[in-house]
């Protein structure tokens, strides 16, 4: 039995041990499952979620309450809801309970917190290795030295500062990984969008919540593409570029430039994968992306319903049935897919986007789900849970693997997929 938390306004937080803790799936408030609670996480944030008071159950009746004053003060003083944000590797089962607040709250993976016996809990599983990505690797203190190492080496390249941007303001792992040259290294290419996404973080209208990220504001020659990536494939550890990253738009835009830097690529490295994050909704450049070379696809998705994608990502020129058509592309060329599921609780586990989401991994061959937390204001989904009710995330995951018995649940890209690629080429022939 986990206790309920909250934050006073300066951010201080505090257990409250007259109420349980309850967590949001959809548009409902519920009580953890004991399963569905783990220890919070080494590297995940604890953050206080403006103006949304918290709520939390009655230990005696199990009611649901509201809590928007401190119970420890004579004095009225609002109180806020408490979340987590999790690392990598990690997905979000419950977001905290509480009441929506009135301001627009920042686009992050809130995710519920409490006390068991007196140490934190998430509601959260594991459904990836972690050690690539545990935050302790990232933003150390030798960091600012290989930056200006690696700009030395590749002197006046834009991509570089740009990712020494990505790296020192907004703690990018994947722009880090460049600098510490090991793993997936991201090599933004596209300051266009072919879609305009609800819960995009590197473009928002001024009106709406701020950007986590600024979008990248030129688009680089395939020369500058191929002195960032040669170097990593070189030598990184299980070597993976991205293309695709969270301050650009969609980077198949580009595809004419990134194929003529995978040609240049290829002539001085066959190590490593390229890899591309995309929307897929471009079916003509992921054909001829397939063709010019690339390792592995990971398509983003918030749901196979058409009239659910089509109000979230809100595509210019293509549909959902575009995404099919690239996806079917991928798979005749035999490149890897991974689907990239931006998974809410309470929405993505429905059983309707369910079904859906397995007939249309059947329909185009996809390798491999990965589960992302959307990063969202949980207003911003008050229209699309309302005729949801969630089997529960975990009861979602089993309920793929079941239905899908050759399919691969996890976080991120592996390097590994390297040598399914060279595999199905050998089919191939």
């Amino acid at each position: 039995m986990a206790d309920m938390l909250f934050a006073r306004p300066d951010g201080q937080w505090f257990d409250f041990p007259a109420l349980e803790m309850a967590g949001l799936s959809g548009n409902r408030w519920q009580k953890p499952n004991k399963k569905d609670l783990i220890p919070l996480p080494e590297g995940a944030t604890l953050i206080m979620m403006p103006q949304a008071a918290p709520v939390g159950i009655d230990k005696e009746s199990g009611e649901f309450l509201l809590v928007d004053e401190n119970p420890y003060k004579k004095n009225a003083e609002p109180v806020y809801a408490m979340a987590a944000l999790l690392p990598q590797g990690f997905t979000r089962l419950l977001l905290p309970a509480a009441e929506m607040s009135p301001i627009e709250l920042p686009l992050l993976g809130f995710t519920a917190v409490g006390v068991e016996k007196g140490k934190l809990v998430v509601a959260a599983a594991i459904t990836d290795e972690h050690k690539s990505w545990h935050p302790r690797f990232y933003n150390t203190e030798e960091l600012p030295k290989l930056i200006k190492k690696r700009q030395q080496e590749i002197p006046n390249n834009r991509i570089i500062e740009q990712l020494a941007h990505c790296s020192l303001e907004y703690g990018c792992f994947t722009a880090q990984n460049i600098f510490y040259r090991r793993f997936e290294g991201g090599i933004p290419v596209s300051p266009l969008c072919n879609a305009d996404c609800i819960g995009c973080i590197s473009l928002q209208p001024s009106e709406c919540c701020p950007s986590p990220q600024q979008r990248l504001k030129f688009r680089p020659e395939s020369q500058e593409i191929a002195a960032v990536a040669i170097p990593h494939l070189k030598e990184a550890k299980e070597a993976i570029i991205s293309f695709g990253q969270g301050c650009e738009g969609e980077p198949s835009l580009e595809w004419q430039r990134i194929c003529e830097a995978i040609k240049l690529i290829r002539q001085q490295t066959k190590l490593g994968i390229i890899n591309i994050n995309t929307n897929a909704g471009n079916t003509e450049a992921i054909s001829a992306l397939c063709e010019g070379g690339i390792d592995s696809i990971r398509v983003s998705l918030f749901s196979p319903l058409d009239s659910e994608y089509q109000a979230y990502h809100r595509p210019q020129n293509y549909t959902l049935d575009s995404v099919r058509e690239s996806l079917r592309s991928a798979q005749a060329a035999k490149v890897p897919v991974a689907l990239n599921l931006l998974a809410y609780p309470g929405f993505s586990d429905d059983q309707r986007r369910a079904d859906a989401l397995i007939e249309l991994i059947k329909e185009t061959g996809i390798k491999q789900v990965q589960l992302r937390n959307l990063n969202i204001d949980p207003k911003q989904m008050t229209g699309f849970v309302k005729d949801s009710w969630g089997m529960g995330m975990n009861s979602f995951i089993n309920y793929l693997k079941d239905q899908l018995p050759g399919l691969s649940i996890g976080s991120y890209t592996h390097s590994e997929v390297k040598n399914n690629q060279k595999n199905n080429q050998k089919n191939k022939k």
